[in-house]
């Protein structure tokens, strides 16, 4: 009986610590906060004027697939400099706890199965295939793990190109909604036509909001990036002037591309005033970073970066112009 016990706390303890590994293998909170993204600007398409659970279920399953799917690529190509980095060390992979061959396969099913599943459950009008939001997919998967990847040991221009497939689940998730991808096209919703640039515009907003926040976070963790080779800082020097001006840059950039949900009728007034003040804070951080030039100052434009997502889109989507 005390065997029998033994074996099946065992067998409990193998199971847990191999649902463990996958949820470090997806980057589970990573892909939450990309897969979030998707789904609130799903809902801001003008289409979607009732909230449908059992869609918003499924996208979001479909949304962490295929972003799982990237991210254990990223973990098997980078199995031996995670191992160098103590902030990465401990993840699966690296750890030697799974094979590569077993990150790339669940990556495979992972992958096909959350491509597909954008194509064939956000059907159009017509009720056929929803191409666009299955090669958007694709596309960003594709583009994270096997071009932003590796390029991320040769030049810092790696930020620029992941940035792509850091924005793409906002245009993802309103292609899904409308089916329809070309940002001079128009949306039809309860007799009205909307301009499908809502989608470009969400993709821009968040385009333009990872270079502060990542580049504060490359700042933190350059000790760690440069053990491993990786060349994610705009200067070769590493943290300088140089890099805090840019994130100044790019958050200023945000203030007017804040502005075009409400031009553009995707939202009203009063998100447009969040939007305006959220971007400012952004600035107001990077300025700091740019007058103390250290990692204290770093830090706070990396948690600004963290609040100032959830709370511009969820602003947009409570003040969304139906």
């Amino acid at each position: 009986m005390t065997s029998t016990v033994n074996t099946s706390t065992s067998v409990s303890f193998s199971i847990a610590s191999k649902v463990k590994d996958y949820f470090q293998l997806i980057k589970f909170t990573l892909s939450f906060t990309v897969v979030f993204s998707c789904v609130i600007c799903y809902l801001l398409a003008p289409n979607i004027i009732s909230y449908d659970w059992y869609m918003i279920g499924v996208l979001f399953v479909a949304g962490m697939l295929v972003t799982g799917s990237a991210n254990a690529i990223n973990q098997a190509v980078e199995k031996h400099t995670d191992a160098v980095m103590k902030r990465t060390s401990k993840r699966p992979v690296a750890d030697g706890r799974m094979s590569q061959q077993e990150a790339y396969l669940f990556a495979l099913i992972t992958g096909v199965t959350g491509v597909f599943m954008m194509g064939w459950f956000f059907r159009g009008d017509d009720n056929g295939f929803n191409w666009n939001a299955s090669l958007l997919s694709a596309f960003s998967l594709f583009l994270y793990a096997y071009i932003y990847t590796p390029l991320k040991k040769i030049n810092s221009i790696a930020v620029l190109i992941g940035a792509f497939p850091g924005a793409l689940p906002c245009l993802i998730g309103w292609v899904a909604a409308t089916n329809v991808f070309s940002p001079f096209a128009t949306v039809t919703a309860g007799g009205k036509e909307f301009s499908n640039a809502g989608g470009w515009i969400l993709f821009a907003i968040q385009f333009l909001w990872q270079f502060p926040h990542f580049w504060a976070i490359a700042w933190v963790s350059h000790g760690d990036y440069s053990k491993a080779g990786f060349k994610l800082l705009p200067a070769d020097k590493g943290p300088t002037r140089f890099t805090a001006v840019q994130g100044i840059m790019y958050s200023v950039l945000m203030i007017p591309v804040g502005i075009l949900p409400y031009y553009f009728g995707l939202s009203g007034q009063l998100s447009m005033w969040i939007l305006v003040v959220a971007n400012l804070f952004m600035v107001f951080q990077s300025i700091r970073l740019y007058k103390e030039m250290n990692a204290k100052a770093a830090r706070r434009v990396m948690f600004s970066s963290y609040i100032y997502l959830p709370i511009v889109l969820l602003a947009l989507l409570a003040d969304k112009i139906k």
